[in-house]
């Protein structure tokens, strides 16, 4: 059966931190009609505290746990837009479950400069405290970026595009799939 064969499936956007994911998913839940879900907002929601209390008390590799059976729960919801956290592709198992879905994965690709202009003035993502910001994404960018190539079905870039224009990228692409469907 064809990965993209239901019109009611879930678009679910990968990339690292700054990339855009959640300015650019609301745009395409709005365009789609779909709801949206973002994986660390509703973690937050359902433990009733902070992805960076998360992290002080059980560390990251607690944090993961949580992370991954939130992704399974949200891909069990139809006709969703979920944004996803930069760090879901290092857990294996999510990488498993993204690549094994029927769901449409974007990867919104950028590049550390934009990043680091985008994220300069974030106080609240826990892997980006403290200096040396510029190093760790670069250290992040070459561990993770095959990583999300790995599970992606669409890459879009994200340099200086406009986030609507983005979304419209998107849009275009899953409406051009069901169009190619009806055939």
């Amino acid at each position: 059966m064809d990965k993209f064969a239901h019109t009611n499936q879930n678009i679910i956007l990968v990339g690292p931190m700054g990339a855009g994911k959640t300015t650019v998913g609301k745009h395409i839940a709005q365009l789609l009609g779909k709801s949206f879900y973002d994986v660390d907002l509703e973690l937050e929601k359902r433990t009733g505290v902070s992805v960076n209390l998360i992290f002080d008390i059980e560390k990251e590799a607690g944090f993961r746990l949580r992370e991954t059976q939130m992704l399974r729960d949200l891909m069990a919801e139809r006709n969703a837009v979920i944004v996803t956290g930069g760090g879901i592709v290092v857990t294996e198992e999510n990488r498993e479950i993204l690549q094994s879905s029927d769901d449409l994965v974007v990867y919104l690709k950028t590049e550390v400069k934009h990043q680091l202009s985008r994220l300069k003035r974030d106080k609240k993502r826990p892997l980006l405290q403290g200096t040396g910001r510029r190093e760790r994404l670069l250290n992040m960018a070459r561990l993770r970026n095959p990583l999300y190539e790995s599970v992606a079905d669409l890459t879009v870039p994200s340099g200086r595009t406009n986030p609507r224009k983005m979304a419209g990228k998107v849009v275009n692409h899953v409406l051009a799939m069901m169009e190619g469907q009806e055939q």
